[in-house]
This record gives C-alpha cells, sequence and structure tokens, in this order.
C-alpha cells in the first residue's frame, strides 16, 4: 500500500490501524467502480493510447491515479499520457504538474494555450464563464489527442457531475439530457470517456486528502460562488442527508430507461401504437407498482408517492 495511504494524520478516536484499513477499501471501492464502468461501456480496448487530462483538481488527480493502478492488472495492454491545459491563469503555479508527474514518471504533455484572456475579455464581469471556457478547451484538448495519436479521451467527471448536468438540462433546458460515460465527439474523430462515472464526489474528495494531490484552484469558475450547478450541487446533498439512497436511486434510473413512459414521440412511436390483444408488462400495469414512498413534510422536499 502507499506510504501516503497509511501515514494519513488519523482522526480523534481511531487507530493508525483502522485508518489505513479505511483508506485500503477506499482505494479499492475506486479500483473497482472505475473497473465496472470501463467494462461496462467498453471504454478502453486493447492498444489503446489514453489521453488523460489532468486539470489539477482532485477528480482528475484520481482517475489518473486509479488507472494506473488497472493499467498494471489489466489483461490488456494500454498506454497512458497526461495532458494538463495550462490557460494562463494569473498566478497559476505552472511548476506543480510537472514536478509530480515527472515523479511518477509517466509521459506528460503541457499545452499552453491562454483562453483565460479571451474568457475574461468576452465575458461581462459577474457571468458565468464556464460554457465559453469549456468550448474553448475542448477544442484544444480534441488538437491535442490528434497530435499525440491517442484513441480515448478520458475526463475526471465522476457519478455527481453526471447527475448535475442532468438536472441542469431538466430544470433549465427542458431536457432530458445527462453526461455519458462514453461520447463520441460531433466530428466523429474521438471518444472521450469517463471512468469515474460511477464514483461518488465524496470518495474522491477523500482520496485526494489520503493521497495528498497536489491540488491547483481554477481562478475562472472557483471563484463564481452562485453558479446553477452548484445551487444543484447543494440540492443532491440535502436530498442525500434527508433521504439516504435517493440520489444513488435517481442515478440508476439513467440506465433503466422506459421509453413507452416518457412523451419523447422520436424516441417511441406513439402514433403508430394500436391495441394488439397482447399482454405488456410495460402496459398500464406498470402504474400499479409503488417507487419507494418518501415523507411529504417539509419544504423544498419532492415526493416519490404516487398521486391519484
Amino acid at each position: 500500500m502507499n506510504a501516503v495511504m497509511d501515514t494519513i494524520e488519523a482522526p480523534l478516536g481511531k487507530s493508525a490501524e483502522k485508518i489505513a484499513h479505511e483508506n485500503n477499501k477506499l482505494h479499492k471501492r475506486l479500483c473497482r467502480l472505475v473497473g465496472q464502468a470501463i467494462g461496462d461501456f467498453n471504454m478502453i480496448e486493447e492498444g489503446d493510447k489514453v489521453m488523460v487530462c489532468l486539470s489539477g483538481g482532485k477528480d482528475s488527480y484520481a482517475l489518473l491515479d486509479i488507472l494506473m493502478t488497472l493499467r498494471e492488472r489489466a489483461p490488456i495492454n494500454f498506454e497512458i499520457i497526461a495532458v494538463n491545459l495550462d490557460q494562463k491563469q494569473p498566478n497559476f503555479p505552472d511548476h506543480i504538474l510537472p514536478a509530480y508527474l515527472e515523479k511518477l514518471g509517466i509521459p506528460y504533455h503541457i499545452e499552453n494555450q491562454d483562453t483565460y484572456s479571451i474568457v475574461k475579455r468576452l465575458i461581462p464581469e459577474g457571468k458565468t464563464t464556464c460554457s465559453l471556457c469549456s468550448r474553448l478547451r475542448r477544442g484544444i484538448l480534441y488538437r491535442v489527442a490528434d497530435e499525440l495519436g491517442a484513441t480515448k479521451i478520458a475526463l475526471g467527471h465522476h457519478r455527481d457531475d453526471i447527475l448535475e448536468t442532468f438536472f441542469l438540462n431538466m430544470f433549465f433546458g427542458g431536457k432530458l439530457k445527462g453526461m455519458p460515460a462514453k461520447l463520441m465527439s460531433d466530428d466523429g474523430k474521438h471518444m472521450v470517456i469517463r471512468p469515474l462515472a460511477y464514483v461518488k464526489e465524496e470518495d474522491t474528495e477523500r482520496y485526494a486528502e489520503v493521497k495528498g494531490f497536489p491540488i491547483i484552484p481554477c481562478d475562472l469558475c472557483g471563484s463564481q460562488e452562485n453558479l446553477q450547478r452548484k445551487q444543484i450541487k447543494a440540492m443532491m446533498r440535502d436530498w442525500e442527508k434527508k433521504f439516504p439512497g435517493r440520489v444513488e436511486s435517481i442515478f440508476s434510473s439513467l440506465s433503466t430507461v422506459v421509453p413507452s413512459h416518457l412523451m419523447d414521440r422520436d424516441l417511441f412511436g406513439f402514433a403508430e401504437l394500436k391495441a394488439d390483444g397482447q399482454a405488456n408488462p410495460l402496459g398500464d400495469i406498470a402504474f400499479d407498482e409503488e417507487p419507494c414512498s418518501t415523507p411529504t413534510t417539509g419544504l423544498g422536499v419532492i415526493s416519490l408517492q404516487r398521486e391519484d
């Protein structure tokens, strides 16, 4: 086990042995969940060159660390190259990532592009910068992937990111749309993967503490406290605190879709639907099933109970 995993300062009331055991369990859980996501979506194949996008945040550090572990155990051969986009934010400590990656002994590439100035020039003060910043960053990373010969682009989005995107699209975009674990780029040239898709954010937070990753804050979006995504995050954490398991159930629903019980006419042929005399387990009998009931008291609580 990594020495850092064993030597992190133990909270009051916990022995060093118990802390080491918990840290070991966390590492195993992350490896299992990432491995499961890779297998479920066939994210990495024999001979792949995986470009891990390293931002300097907890999630991308965790992604790189776990992928390096799994590469040693995998029955297939694949390469890893870490890539960081230096966006020329003021006071960005550009020595931290190269030093960290050289210590790991892993191939890496630092791409220098002043997207910070572009974003600050085009977005009025106080407005959300994330949309433009992500578009610029995505275009640059696609180009870098071509230049490096990468066959997969790995991003550090976790389960909570996926759920937040789902709610953002539903509440503000009027779409049932999330952030898939595997996605082909618009131009059809790049395959984007999210190996942390099954991992909770609280686990990457804890793992970052355990491993002592040299976290680099983002001065663009990190300073914007009123982002809609942060409001969604707070809502989800409140739900999980009041009703443990609700967030997990919602995440499970993203992979258990019943098109005939939604209203997308392109997804299901409602216009052509005719009574054929054949029993259908997905017919109206499905409404007789009671989902788990939840208390309806308290402001801001969404009831999962059926209303007749």
